[in-house]
């Protein structure tokens, strides 16, 4: 096994948009991924960048990835919010997502982040289980909230 982690290029783009539908379907959400390859690229290669990713490549092929954005707390600082870690589902049990966390956790500490936050689904036992060997904190307390903007 060769994996290699690196940082997403534009060229990852459409790849990884095949992955964040894969995601989608495994949350039970294929009809919630709405965006665009080119508000996709432009969001995290344009001008002004939101977001931020890493991802893990065996033999050329992208078999997963990370992808975070600055969030700010004011209690806390500058934090490191994960949007989502996906490994492809041939490919997991290969300790890629353990790389790829790794490598989030090392960026976080190279700029100097508080800390990293994400949120995981209360039924993705696979999940918190990971999350559990890095001694994360689930937080019962608070509610997600959203609106949509049309």
């Amino acid at each position: 096994m060769s994996i290699q982690i690196r940082r997403a290029i534009k060229e990852d783009c459409a790849r990884l948009l095949e992955l964040v539908q894969e995601l989608a379907e495994y949350e039970k959400a294929p009809q919630e991924v709405t965006v665009t390859l080119d508000h996709f690229i432009e969001s995290g290669f344009g001008k002004m960048p939101v977001w931020y990713g890493f991802v893990a490549e065996e033999d050329g092929i992208v078999k997963g990835f990370a992808i975070y954005y600055i969030r700010y707390s004011t209690w806390k600082g500058q934090r490191m919010y994960l949007e989502d870690i996906l490994v492809t589902e041939q490919s997991r049990s290969k300790g890629i997502g353990k790389l790829l966390f790794d490598r989030l956790i090392e960026e976080a500490k190279e700029r100097k982040f508080s800390g990293i936050v994400w949120q995981v689904l209360d039924w993705n036992e696979p999940a918190i289980n990971f999350y559990k060997k890095y001694n994360a904190k689930f937080d019962d307390e608070w509610v997600n909230c959203s609106i949509e903007i049309s």
